[in-house]
């Protein structure tokens, strides 16, 4: 779940986007779009069931991943890491194009409450890579981190989420933002 600061700056967000488009400032889809629970088009139909079952659970937290990753994009995968513990939580969201498959993006929640170390990166799926990174000590997440380009780039484009507590890694895990076909 993303944490309570993330929660409470979204509530905020939410509020003054409400009174933007009370002002005639904003569409008022944009409001309602983040206080709306995951519909099912948000998630792929390529995701597992831990995926389905993670956005039941907890659909605002998946709703802000995707809100910080942008329209267009669904879920693949949410994953709880490093186990039950759940130190963090990965989200990795495709978007689709008229050939395929034409983004990827990724966003990785700190669930420990504290600031930690975190790296999150993104690297399509060709043989020189040009990945996208985002890492520091982070209080509530990593990312975005996208990649972008033709199907071929995006299929099995490589994740990976770091995190790191007093020195010691406790998440390293390399996972895949998009099916191999």
């Amino acid at each position: 779940m993303l944490n309570t600061t993330f929660k409470a700056a979204g509530r905020t967000a939410v509020a003054a986007a409400a009174v933007a488009a009370t002002l005639g400032l904003l569409a008022p889809q944009a409001v309602a779009a983040d206080v709306n629970p995951p519909s099912p088009s948000t998630v792929s139909a390529r995701a597992g069931a831990e995926t389905r079952a993670i956005a039941v659970e907890d659909p605002q937290s998946v709703r802000a991943a995707a809100n910080l990753c942008g329209s267009g994009y669904q879920l693949f995968l949410a994953e709880r890491l490093p186990d039950a513990r759940r130190f963090g939580t990965l989200f990795t969201y495709t978007k689709s194009g008229s050939s395929g498959l034409s983004g990827a993006c990724a966003v990785f929640d700190n669930n420990t409450g504290a600031g930690q170390y975190m790296k999150l990166k993104i690297c399509p799926n060709r043989t020189s890579p040009t990945c996208d990174t985002d890492e520091g000590t982070f209080t509530q997440y990593a990312g975005p981190v996208y990649t972008t380009g033709p199907n071929s780039y995006i299929l099995c484009s490589k994740v990976t989420a770091l995190m790191k507590s007093g020195g010691t890694s406790v998440i390293n895990r390399v996972t895949y933002a998009a099916p191999c076909n």
